[in-house]
């Protein structure tokens, strides 16, 4: 009678607690894949056939704001290596008592907080989230459009559109990157992997559309 009862009313309280277990792990496995950075991040063709979303989400990206993906592929890259929780390290106190992080940064564009809600804002993108890559590249497609207008950059200017991304639009006009021969270096970087990327798409897109 007791396991008919049972039976009755559905499943006991250990079934229950087993089926959740198994969605939760379900759900973290799924969500760790999609999170997860491309195996290498040193051929665009092979992230975007590790990712095929991302292709499709850098092509969108492309065709609504006009910067090339692969300018775009290659800030992202700089600025977090494609891992979508990545924030700036973390300040050290005396030497070696951990503290502040030295901005809030956040995810695969790493856009400060403010500058986010700015995006927000502006493109009614208000559900948009750090996290997530298909709002991150669209985030850094506005910002390159942006800088376009504001400051007259190429959209096909790696390596000024890098020092505008890095320093603001107002640190760009005052030139505070002049003075920083290490993000020079870096934006010389970026330059290089977009154009490299911008030949390398070039052999593969066919295949990826």
């Amino acid at each position: 009678m007791r396991q008919q009862r049972q039976s009755k009313r559905g499943a006991t309280a250990p079934q229950v607690l087993r089926a959740g277990v198994t969605t939760l792990a379900a759900f973290l496995i799924i969500s760790g894949c999609a999170s997860r950075p491309p195996s290498s991040t040193e051929n665009i063709c092979g992230i975007f056939e590790d990712k095929p979303r991302w292709y499709k989400a850098a092509a969108k990206s492309e065709k609504k704001w006009g910067t090339p993906m692969h300018v775009q592929m290659a800030i992202i890259r700089q600025e977090s290596n494609f891992d979508a929780n990545a924030k700036p390290p973390r300040g050290k106190m005396l030497g070696f008592i951990p503290w502040r992080r030295p901005s809030s940064a956040y995810g695969y564009a790493q856009a400060k907080d403010e500058t986010w809600d700015w995006y927000r804002e502006n493109t009614g993108n208000r559900g948009a989230d750090r996290d997530d890559f298909r709002d991150a590249i669209d985030f850094v497609g506005w910002y390159t459009d942006v800088s376009q207008k504001r400051l007259g950059i190429s959209k096909w200017d790696p390596y000024n559109q890098y020092l505008a991304y890095h320093e603001g639009h107002g640190g760009f006009e005052r030139k505070t990157y002049a003075q920083k021969d290490w993000l020079l270096a870096v934006a010389r970087k970026v330059d290089f992997t977009a154009k490299e990327w911008g030949a390398q798409l070039n052999r593969c897109e066919s295949d990826l559309d």
